[in-house]
């Protein structure tokens, strides 16, 4: 299993919609598990069943607002803690950099309509399904399948588990999320949605219907509404404060060199990064704390991360801060 931790491109500004809606699913998923024994009709009355719009007896115990209201509500549902967990944290890696391209409006409009595509879509291919449909899968879908088209060169950064050894590797977005959707279409083909529980068809549909609308929100223009909700997702001021650095060495220098970014806000106020380095089976994860009114140019020095010398000794890192704006 490959579980992703973060990707390479940071957003250029807060992702104020993508945050709002992990905040809502948080919020639904609360009000769901508190709803006891009656949890169940909960599912079935907010979720999406086939049947209720194929079969008239029991499409009739529900009204017109109730079934159009489905459409949408279905994908703020979860099956359970790793589900949400799962679903939040892929929309939390993705989802700022396509709101941060299309913009908050357009991205709130796009996000809504993969995941209604993708439940239109598991529909039609389980129209008689009685199985209710819940999660956010679709519309993250889309949001990936949107990435896979607007970030290419990205790399995402992932945990692989090896027994017991974690593994970090930096994965291209495109291998990634292929490899995502191969899987998707293969499950598809050879399992039961009914006996898996889990609606891959509502997961290629969301991807295809990102791809494909994603021409579509990028011809838009911008309204009124966009612009006031892009004035509101105004510039970060900070940093990642996770990063991936791949220092560099001379041959015969026990000193690992490399350069570290952060904000001039970062740089008067102080800040505190945690640091991947990717350097044999050396300890990978440091923190690195930036003092107040640290300079353009000045280097930190990190002792006993550099490189193990034939005489037991091990040099330092040296990173050099380079002030600049994140956009």
């Amino acid at each position: 299993m490959i579980i992703p931790i973060r990707d390479t491109i940071p957003s250029q500004n807060y992702p104020v919609v993508n945050s709002t809606l992990i905040g809502i699913n948080i919020v639904v998923f609360l009000i769901q598990m508190s709803q006891g024994i009656g949890l169940e009709r909960f599912i079935y009355t907010y979720g999406l069943v086939p049947a209720r719009f194929s079969i008239p007896y029991i499409s009739s115990h529900f009204t017109l607002s109730q079934q159009l209201f489905s459409l949408i509500s279905f994908m703020f549902l979860h099956g359970g803690f790793m589900h949400i967990v799962g679903n939040m944290w892929t929309l939390y890696i993705f989802g700022d950099n396509v709101e941060d391209r299309l913009g908050s409006f357009y991205y709130l409009v796009f996000y809504l309509f993969c995941g209604l595509m993708s439940g239109l879509f598991h529909l039609f291919l389980n129209y008689h399904s009685t199985v209710p449909t819940i999660g956010a899968s679709g519309a993250i879908a889309g949001v990936m399948g949107a990435y896979f088209i607007l970030y290419p060169n990205a790399k995402i950064l992932s945990l692989v588990p090896i027994i017991i050894f974690p593994l970090f590797v930096e994965i291209p977005a495109v291998f990634f999320l292929g490899f995502w959707f191969i899987m998707q279409v293969f499950n598809a083909a050879f399992s039961s949605a009914m006996a898996s529980g889990i609606a891959w068809w509502a997961h290629i549909g969301g991807f295809v219907f990102g791809i494909v609308s994603l021409k579509l929100f990028n011809v838009l223009p911008e309204t009124s509404i966009a612009g006031s909700l892009k004035s509101a997702s105004f510039k970060k001021k900070t940093t990642p404060r996770f990063q991936v650095l791949k220092p560099s060495s001379m041959h015969q220098d026990r000193n690992l060199y490399e350069e570290i970014s952060i904000t001039p806000y970062e740089a008067t106020a102080g800040t505190k990064k945690m640091i991947n380095i990717p350097w044999g089976f050396s300890k990978r994860f440091y923190n690195v704390n930036i003092a107040p009114g640290t300079r353009d140019g000045m280097i930190l020095r990190l002792k006993g991360i550099g490189k193990l010398m034939q005489d037991g000794h091990r040099g330092d890192l040296l990173l050099k801060v380079r002030i600049q704006q994140p956009w």
